[in-house]
This record gives structure tokens, sequence and C-alpha cells, in this order.
């Protein structure tokens, strides 16, 4: 039991954990910010074109099989909540795509950005000391000595 609470602190503390649960608790208060957006902002709008239609009253009522009870409600497909929901998802997802970009194209400028300093900190080639030089000479002469007709063992 103990290796077992060992490894379950180990797996909480690593970052992507950690990460993942700041996203779910961000996520979850945004998700409130763009339904009220939906709600309040976007769908009044919408329903200006659509004769002044409130979304989130649309509905149909389902046929019942059995008599209702003194005062119950009957039941109804509300499918304007599932557009406002649909309507909704898409703006969380453009949101999070645009998001998601963003930060692509940080991440590929930063690492454009590393590289050129990379590249910029490689010290040029130094200049062969003067017996490399001379060694390097005498290995030519060498080497031509050695391509020379008739240059073979004397």
């Amino acid at each position: 039991m103990k290796k077992f609470i060992q490894e379950f602190k180990a797996f909480i503390n690593k970052g992507n954990v950690l990460g993942l649960a700041v996203g779910v608790i961000i996520g979850s208060a945004f998700s409130g910010i763009t339904t009220s957006l939906t709600n309040d902002i976007i769908m009044p709008v919408v329903s200006i074109f659509l004769g002044g239609v409130d979304f989130s009253t649309l509905s149909v009522t389902l046929p019942t099989l059995y008599p209702l009870a003194e005062g119950a409600a009957p039941n109804t497909l509300n499918y304007g909540n599932f557009l406002s929901a649909v309507i909704n998802f898409f703006i969380l997802a453009l949101v999070v795509f645009f998001i998601v970009k963003a930060v692509n194209s940080a991440v590929a400028r930063a690492e454009k950005a590393l590289a050129a300093k990379k590249e910029e900190k490689k010290p040029a080639p130094k200049e062969p000391s003067n017996e490399e030089k001379l060694l390097m000479e005498i290995r030519d002469l060498l080497k031509e000595a050695s391509e020379r007709p008739g240059a073979g063992a004397q």
C-alpha cells in the first residue's frame, strides 16, 4: 500500500497532471462565460433576424400515452436549448482554436529565435597555427610526389 501511495504522489506531482487540473478548472469557468455570451448576447441578436423567437423557449410537446395527473407539466422536447448548446460549443471551440493557434505560433517563433541564437553562438573555425600550416604543406608535397609517374621506389 505504501508503494501505491508513493507512486500516486509521484503521478500527481508531475507537471502535466497539475496543468491538466488547472486547465479543467479554468475551462469550466470559461464555459460559464461562453454560455452567457451565447444566451445573453448572441441568441438575442439571432432572434432579431428570426422574428423575435427566443431559442430557449423553442420546444415540441410530446404526446402522452397515459392521462396526465392534475397540474403535471407535459413532456417537451426542448430543441431550443439544444441549439443554444450547439452554438455555445462552436463558440468555445473557436476560442480554443485561436488560443492553440496563438500558442503554437509563439512556440514556433521561440524555437526559431533559439535556433538563430545557437547558430549565432557557434564560433568561427579558428585559423590553423603556423605549425599546422607547415605540416599541411609537407603533407601536400608528399602527396604530389607519390602521385608523379616514376616516383616509385628508387
